[in-house]
């Protein structure tokens, strides 16, 4: 991802805007890659998310809502300690690294004013975050422990000297010249770009790409001209947040002029928040959920394996009636046959032209015993037809629930996964682990907003969509699930909603399905006294009557425009 020392100094000049001289109302630790501060200044509140997660490590003021755990972390605890109610004197972008510096102003136990610092260094999966005392050189805490024997330059545990990353020892964008630039270059060896990455500090090779292009691999007096104006649009903070679309999303505060432009936006923070929205608690979900994932969709293998052997006894029992047709027949001939036959022709009764049928014997049986072997091979058959399929019902109903698991790990936040892993628990699929007893907590299905100012809850798993159907819903709202399609439960709180409610809510439904990257997707809606869950049935399966079916797209702008 290009969140480079371009993108980090694009940041902090927003950041000294929005929060230098604010106070710091709440901390806290939704994951442990990530830490949320509110900072009230100017009257309004602002969060701002440092995060030194391996993949989408970053810092920017975010309009997402995080999790509050039960527990605080210890590393929380301390922030809090050491930073609840101080002010933020000043943010800092070390040279141009990704390496930022915030300043406190604080109180201490007795009430002293004392200055606090904290530093982010963003870089992938060495990111972390860290404390540090007065003097500013010494580490109180920080986010990642690391010990001497796993990194020989420096130490980050409590009590050593904090030390910077070790120098990339490149020329600092904004204080080199166009004569600097250009001898770091090699024109005959080609790759550019690469060079530089490789030769300038806060250049991303997206960044560094666009130098070329602007310079149309022309001759020096070109890359001299175009490097001095990327360096003025840096150094004078001439930004144009946006997001471009290519192979892939990347995006960036300098025009990027060799991709077409997909999104823009007023402020680099929007940007920031926009591109890694959801992103990272994707992936964060993906590796807490992924042996769930693997041991449903092994479940689900298994029984579309089972579902297979099932339809081919149903299969191999459509010879049940001939051979009782032919036990029957054999039974009304017996004076035709003798032991040692091989096989009889006798006339079929049942075919309304009379023609003859063959019936093949064992030469070893009598006639009687051939007779009752044909019977035998009916009822076994008969009974096999009958025991098939009700394990056919069975199967495709296990098939269905797990295809909705798979549909809900999904979707699923943080606090989601753990409800699904006790349902399959619950429901025994799953072995019961010894571990801490968790705290039974109270359902919390996502509740949004309609346009006219309508509730909608939607359940994200199981537990949540019977809570939201069975105990937060009155018997006159309104229900919608997509059709024949696993999805979440959601209620429209009103027995009467408007139009565009209705839609609104069938968007959520279509959104949070297995649907949710089709087009015209169907969603049936009904009276909650329509609704009903059968005796016996599995978590969050209900049926349902008198419903009504519309088709909606499903867009992900309208879950962030109606999300509370």
């Amino acid at each position: 991802m290009p969140f480079d020392g371009i993108v980090t100094r694009a940041v902090v000049n927003e950041l000294n805007e929005i929060i230098t001289g604010g106070r710091i109302n709440k901390i806290y630790q939704p994951t442990n890659t990530e830490v949320v501060i509110t900072v009230r200044n100017n009257r309004q509140n602002h969060t701002l998310l440092l995060s030194v997660h391996p993949s989408y490590a970053r810092l920017h003021v975010t309009e997402d809502t995080y999790r509050n755990p039960d527990e605080p972390p210890m590393f929380c605890m301390i922030l809090r300690k050491h930073l609840a109610g101080a002010v933020v004197e000043e943010i800092e972008q070390f040279d141009l690294e990704r390496v930022v510096t915030f300043r406190f102003r604080a109180i201490d136990e007795i009430g002293d004013a004392v200055s606090k610092t904290l530093i982010i260094e963003i870089m992938g999966r060495h990111s972390n975050v860290v404390l540090l005392n007065e003097n500013k050189n010494t580490i109180i805490n920080c986010l990642k422990h690391i010990a001497p024997f796993q990194n020989r330059y420096r130490t980050l545990l409590p009590g050593a000297s904090y030390k910077l990353p070790p120098p990339q020892n490149k020329l600092n964008l904004l204080e080199t010249d166009e004569e600097q630039f250009i001898k770091k270059l090699d024109f005959n060896s080609g790759k550019l770009d690469r060079q530089i990455v490789q030769t300038v500090s806060g250049i991303s090779p997206f960044a560094a790409k666009e130098i070329v292009h602007r310079a149309h691999l022309g001759a020096e007096s070109a890359y001299k001209k175009e490097f001095t104006k990327f360096k003025e649009q840096v150094q004078h903070h001439l930004y144009e947040p946006a997001i471009y679309q290519n192979k892939k999303e990347d995006f960036h505060v300098i025009p990027i002029s060799y991709i077409d432009k997909w999104m823009s936006f007023s402020t680099v923070n929007e940007l920031i928040d926009a591109f890694y929205s959801n992103k990272a608690e994707r992936d964060r979900v993906k590796q807490q959920a992924r042996d769930l994932e693997k041991f449903v969709q092994n479940e689900l293998a298994k029984n579309k394996r089972k579902l297979k052997i099932h339809e081919k006894t149903i299969e191999k029992a459509k010879d049940a009636d001939l051979y009782q047709k032919q036990g029957e027949l054999l039974t009304a001939h017996m004076h035709l046959v003798k032991k040692g036959d091989n096989s009889v022709k006798v006339v079929d009764y049942y075919d309304p032209e009379q023609r003859e049928i063959t019936i093949n014997l064992l030469q070893d049986k009598t006639p009687s015993e051939n007779a009752q072997l044909l019977f035998k091979r009916y009822r076994k058959l008969s009974t096999a037809k009958k025991n098939a399929a009700i394990e056919i019902r069975k199967t495709k109903a296990e098939i269905t629930y797990l295809e909705n698991i798979l549909q809900q790990i999904e979707h699923a936040r943080d606090e989601d996964v753990e409800d699904i892993r006790e349902e399959l628990i619950e429901e025994g699929y799953m072995k019961k682990q010894i571990k801490r007893k968790r705290r039974r907590k109270k359902p919390t299905p996502d509740k949004f907003t309609s346009s006219d100012g309508t509730t909608i809850y939607v359940g994200r798993n199981n537990k949540q969509n019977e809570y939201v159907t069975q105990t937060l819903a009155n018997k006159n709202d309104i229900w919608l699930h997509t059709l024949d399609i696993p999805g979440s439960h959601v209620v429209i709180k009103s027995s009467d909603p408007s139009e565009q409610t209705l839609y609104e809510a069938a968007g959520l439904a279509a959104y949070f399905s297995k649907a949710q990257q089709s087009a015209s997707v169907p969603v049936d809606y009904t009276e909650i006294r329509y609704v009903k869950k059968p005796s016996g049935a599995k978590p969050g399966f209900v049926t349902y009557s008198e419903q009504k079916t519309l088709f909606v797209t499903p867009d992900e702008e309208l879950i962030k425009k109606l999300r509370n």
